[in-house]
């Protein structure tokens, strides 16, 4: 086995590298609030394959609320009915049959509603599921110099609160607008066969309310941008701090941090009442339209000869004339709100930065060779070089050491090696083969690597080791007993089924080094790289 092996320096000029981390983190916020929106109907061609595995569930919903709809628009007819042949006319058995069918169609109606809601949302609950699992699959096939120009708070706001915005969809039936509008137009039919004149003045409405609705679109669309931008935000700035939890309190800097969180949250808080003003003086003119509209309605039926009954009648379609409407504005603005978040997230997938992707290989070199570096030169920024011209090599078995101060590239080294970057200009061989032309397993199956930051996941201490729900026990002893781990991990509960919580947080440092150690050996690859000191 070779090892190479990069020790660490003391750390130096920590400010210039707050300078670099900060200026990151800007761009990366600006970066945010800047990207032109989509059309719509375009976001929804790109979510249909998700929605697809659940169309039945899709059209069994919507041909459940155009039942309901139904309904609805029945029972001010039965409601005319029972007032004109049971109540007017004083027949109580009128009366009594038309109570118990208008009792039923409300039964009835309420049951096909919540059918209807339960089976949107259960589609919109499998719907966003896969597109969480999509979303997430996709960002472990990016090259790792994506995730240095992105927050993680930033990308879990993407699987969660952007994906979450397109499910309120479901929740509050939104997509079922097509039963909206039937209803809308089976009102406008049975109001003209009522009385067309007492119609017209209900109709009045609509020039406004359509005006109000295009006036406010815009303003909404921009508004629930910026809370999904601002939710980001907040969610990069909680994550910078919760992870960075020990340095703030080392340094006492928990004042300055919650400033940071509160300069965060307020623009948040900002956000979400424009939001809020904008959809209270939808509503708010909307119903001004209608009380008007009523009022004048009821003040005309004053001039005219018309039956009670059809006087009832007319002003519960008044009123559900109205319902539709209301739902339809507020149906929009929800509309909004996930289009801003699938937005988001497709700017995510769209992002072209494949891990390994195929390049040209040069011929194949020396095979005697574990690494070799043929006068390689790399800049994670343009015009900032951290390796020039670098060429060495090590032998197969041989032990090599590079030393240097921080940021002089070891981990550099490291990162080339496994084609986490590609390089500038030169080759990086592993084998004689050059990397650019090795399948990303096959290049990394060659190498165990044992990091400068442990990572461990929650689990057992086996699991961590064989890096599998499924370790080797007999594999796993002998890797410990071989770096004289084995009497440590003995004296824990479990032994190798030891609990291990998130981060290792329940182990000293020391021990999350030498489980670290141990996942390298028990990984048998020809070359093990520590890029710290062993």
């Amino acid at each position: 086995m070779t090892t190479v092996a990069a020790p660490q320096a003391p750390e130096r000029d920590a400010a210039e590298a707050a300078r670099r981390r900060t200026e990151k983190i800007l761009e990366a916020f600006h970066e945010e609030e800047r990207f032109a929106g989509q059309y719509d109907l375009a976001l929804l061609r790109r979510l249909w394959p998700f929605f697809r595995p659940v169309r039945w569930l899709l059209f069994a919903s919507m041909f459940i609320v155009l039942l309901t709809s139904a309904g609805a628009l029945i029972r001010p007819l039965v409601m005319q009915r029972v007032v004109d042949e049971g109540v007017m006319a004083k027949d109580i058995d009128a009366l009594t049959k038309g109570g118990f069918l208008l009792a039923g169609i409300i039964v009835v109606e309420q049951l096909f509603s919540f059918a209807q809601l339960y089976a949107m949302q259960v589609a919109g609950a499998r719907a966003m599921a896969g597109l969480r699992r999509h979303v997430f699959a996709f960002l472990h096939g990016l090259r790792l110099g994506f995730f240095d120009r992105q927050l993680v708070g930033r990308l879990v706001s993407r699987v969660t609160n952007d994906v979450d915005a397109i499910l309120d969809l479901f929740g509050s039936g939104a997509f079922l607008a097509l039963g909206d509008l039937v209803k809308l137009v089976g009102i406008v039919a049975l109001m003209l066969s009522l009385d067309w004149k007492l119609s017209l003045i209900g109709f009045a409405a609509l020039p406004p309310v359509t005006l109000l609705v295009v006036l406010l679109r815009r303003r909404m669309r921009e508004t629930f941008r910026d809370i999904r931008s601002k939710t980001a935000r907040m969610n990069a700035t909680m994550n910078e701090q919760v992870t960075g939890m020990t340095v703030i309190q080392a340094y006492s800097r928990q004042a300055a941090a919650s400033r940071d969180f509160d300069s965060a949250n307020r623009g948040y808080r900002e956000a979400n009442l424009r939001a809020i003003l904008w959809d209270a003086l939808q509503d708010a003119a909307i119903d001004t339209v209608a009380a008007v509209c009523l009022a004048s309605i009821v003040v005309s039926l004053g001039y005219r000869p018309v039956s009670f009954g059809t006087v009832v009648a007319f002003t519960a379609y008044i009123a559900q004339f109205f319902e539709p409407i209301t739902t339809l504005a507020q149906r929009y603005t929800l509309l909004q709100s996930a289009m801003a978040g699938a937005e988001r997230v497709f700017r995510l997938l769209d992002t072209s930065a494949p891990d390994c992707p195929p390049r040209p290989a040069a011929p194949r070199g020396d095979t005697s060779l574990a690494v070799a570096f043929e006068d390689v030169s790399f800049s994670y920024r343009p015009g900032t070089p951290v390796l020039q011209h670098v060429s060495f090599s090590a032998r197969r078995g041989e032990k090599i050491a590079l030393v240097g101060p921080t940021g002089s590239g070891k981990t550099t080294i490291t990162a080339l090696l496994l084609r986490l970057y590609d390089a500038d200009s030169g080759i990086v061989r592993v084998h004689g083969d050059d990397v650019a032309g090795l399948a990303r397993e096959e290049l990394r199956g060659r190498f165990a690597v044992v990091p400068q930051d442990v990572i461990l996941f929650p689990g057992t201490i086996a699991t961590n080791i064989a890096a599998s729900e499924r370790p080797d026990r007999a594999r796993v002893e002998e890797v410990l007993r071989r770096i004289g781990a084995d009497d440590l991990i003995a004296r824990r509960a479990g032994g190798i089924d030891a609990r291990v919580d998130e981060h290792g947080s329940n182990f000293s440092a020391g021990e999350r080094q030498l489980i670290s150690f141990a996942r390298a050996l028990y990984r048998e690859a020809p070359t093990c790289v520590f890029d710290k000191a062993p």
